[in-house]
C-alpha cells in the first residue's frame, strides 16, 4: 500500500490526489515522522540518493530501528517517465506548439527591429509575458536572452546589456503548459548583414544538429548521437568550442533522461522525448546554439 508523506501547507492538495487514510502529514522536523511511517514498511528502505540531502539521510538513519537500512534506490521513478504515454506527449505537443507561436512573435519583432530600444532582462520579461498571456502555466526554466558576447555564455543571465545592431542575437525559451515543460533555442543575427563568423558558426551548427537528427531512432545509443554531432566539429577544428552535452530528456522536467552526452550508456527507445542542442561559442563576440526537441518514433523521430 502506498503512503504519501507532505506537510500541512499541502494537504488539500493531496486530498485531492491520494486516499486521506494513506496521508502522513510530517511536522517541520519531518525525519521522526518520516521514519516511524519507513519502519512499517519494511526491513529494505530505498531512497533516491540525488534527491535526499545527507543531513536528511543521516537523520533518518539514526531514527530507524535495529535491522532496518537505508539503500539507494536512484532511477526507479526515472524509468517509469522516460518513456512517454500519449496523454504525456499530446500535453508535450501542447506545450511546444506555444513554444513555436512565440518564437514566430519574436522573429517578427526582430525583423522589424523592434529589440533595438530593448534589453536582455525587458526581453526576456516580455516572453515571459507572451507565454502568460497565451495559456502557459509559468516558464519551464529562467528564460536566456543574451546579445553580442554574452551569448558565449550558455546560461547566461538576462541583464542591462542593449541588443545593439549587427550582433548575435541568443534566446533559448520555454513554458509549462498541462503540466510538462517545452525548451527550445534559437540564435538571429540583429542587423542587416550577419558577419562572416557568425554565418559560418551558424552553418556548422545547423549541420552538427542535422547529424544528429540524421542518425536518431530506436535501439540507437545516445553516445553515438552525440558523436555523430561533434565529428562535424571535430572535421571543422572547432570542437573545443563546443561545452556542453548534446541534449536532454524533457517532459515534467526541463532536464530529465535520456543524455546525449559521451559517457550516456542510454539507447533511445519509442517515445522518448529529448532536445538536440549543439551550440559554438566564442567568448570575442557570441555564441551560437540551435535546439530542436524530438519525440522517437518507431522508425524515426518526429521534431515537436
Amino acid at each position: 500500500d502506498d503512503w504519501l508523506a507532505t506537510d500541512a501547507r499541502y494537504l488539500e492538495a493531496a486530498r485531492a490526489l491520494w486516499p486521506e487514510n494513506r496521508i502522513l502529514v510530517y511536522r517541520n522536523a519531518s525525519a521522526p515522522d518520516i521514519a516511524r511511517l519507513l519502519c512499517r514498511c519494511g526491513a529494505m528502505l530505498g531512497f533516491e540518493g540525488r534527491g535526499v540531502s545527507w543531513s536528511h539521510g543521516q537523520k533518518l538513519k539514526g531514527l530507524l530501528r535495529p535491522g532496518h537500512c537505508l539503500l539507494p534506490a536512484d532511477g526507479l521513478v526515472e524509468k517509469l517517465r522516460v518513456i512517454k504515454e500519449p496523454c504525456e506527449i499530446a500535453a508535450l505537443e501542447k506545450s511546444f506548439l506555444l513554444n513555436h507561436q512565440m518564437f514566430a512573435w519574436l522573429e517578427n519583432r526582430l525583423a522589424a527591429g523592434e529589440l533595438a530600444s530593448r534589453n536582455e532582462k525587458t526581453l526576456a520579461w516580455e516572453i515571459e509575458k507572451f507565454f502568460r498571456d497565451n495559456g502557459a502555466q509559468e516558464l519551464a526554466f529562467d528564460t536566456i536572452a543574451a546579445t553580442g558576447k554574452n551569448g558565449a555564455r550558455p546560461h547566461a543571465i538576462p541583464g542591462a546589456r542593449i541588443f545593439a545592431a549587427n550582433e548575435p542575437v541568443l534566446v533559448d525559451a520555454g513554458c509549462r503548459v498541462d503540466d510538462y515543460c517545452s525548451d527550445q533555442t534559437r540564435t538571429w543575427w540583429h542587423g542587416p548583414e550577419p558577419s562572416a563568423d557568425f554565418e559560418k558558426t551558424l552553418g556548422l551548427v545547423r549541420s552538427a544538429q542535422e547529424a544528429a537528427l540524421a542518425m536518431m531512432a530506436p535501439g540507437v545509443p545516445c553516445a553515438d548521437v552525440y558523436k555523430a554531432a561533434t565529428q562535424v566539429f571535430i572535421d571543422a577544428g572547432v570542437e573545443k568550442a563546443f561545452t556542453h552535452g548534446l541534449g536532454h530528456g524533457v517532459g515534467l522536467q526541463t532536464h530529465e533522461a535520456p543524455s546525449l552526452s559521451p559517457f550516456s550508456s542510454q539507447i533511445l527507445a519509442e517515445n522518448m522525448v529529448v532536445t538536440v542542442e549543439p551550440g559554438l561559442y566564442y567568448p570575442d563576440w557570441g555564441g551560437v546554439r540551435w535546439e530542436n526537441t524530438v519525440l522517437i518514433e518507431k522508425n524515426g523521430i518526429r521534431i515537436l
